[in-house]
């Protein structure tokens, strides 16, 4: 059985989740927004150890932590291969524009499609994007958890208006890659609440 943590960081609120199979000692961690020390340290003392970290999308409040957790942790840095630029271009990722521009180079890639077997579990990818042109999400299929970064929020989605954006491309993704989700699919989003694929379907009025 899945447990999910999580850590709201950053000047935006983001919501920085760390998975692990109950009983584990191992935790993929998603979307480090902030301070790397403090996740590292909070995650030591409660006896956890990173064994990885995913990237649902290069943006500032999602990779500000990053670098320093995979000092600390010696973790892995993954993230969709087609954000690349977003992570490497600190006026893509947005660190120019809010404070100290930075940049995060990922250890390795993944695609589309791609089934990722770590720390125990296994989950997909599932690009999708309109926030960014690499954002994803990433499925947990047997425990009916979907982690959708800043595509899918509680009655909204993400914004689209920062470069690389598109509100066609991002309703695209919501309807044709998660709105096939089964209905009971809980989603953590990258800001806000949590909330299911079914109550969107019915109410989100984005797409």
């Amino acid at each position: 059985m899945l447990k999910i943590g999580k850590f709201i960081l950053s000047a935006c609120a983001t919501n920085c989740y760390f998975v692990y199979e109950e009983g584990s000692k191992d935790v993929i961690f998603f979307d480090p927004g902030d301070r790397g020390d403090y996740i590292y340290n909070k995650l030591t003392e409660a006896g956890l150890k990173v064994a990885a970290i995913y990237l649902t999308h290069g943006h500032f409040d999602h990779i500000g932590g990053c670098n320093e957790l995979r000092r600390l942790s010696g973790a892995r840095v993954y993230a969709l291969d087609v954000e690349k630029e977003v992570l490497e271009n600190p006026s893509y990722n947005l660190s120019s524009d809010f404070g100290a521009p930075f940049t995060v180079e990922a250890d390795g890639f993944f695609r589309d499609g791609d089934i990722i077997h770590e720390a125990g579990m296994t989950f997909e990818v599932i690009a999708t994007p309109g926030h960014t042109r690499g954002g994803c999400c990433f499925y947990f299929k047997e425990d009916g958890i979907l982690l959708s970064g800043d595509t899918l929020f509680e009655e909204s989605v993400g914004r689209t208006d920062f470069p690389g954006g598109s509100m066609s491309e991002i309703v695209r993704s919501v309807r044709e890659r998660l709105f096939v989700l089964p209905d009971d699919t809980k989603v953590y989003p990258g800001h806000g609440g949590m909330t299911t694929i079914g109550y969107e379907k019915e109410n989100n009025y984005c797409v």
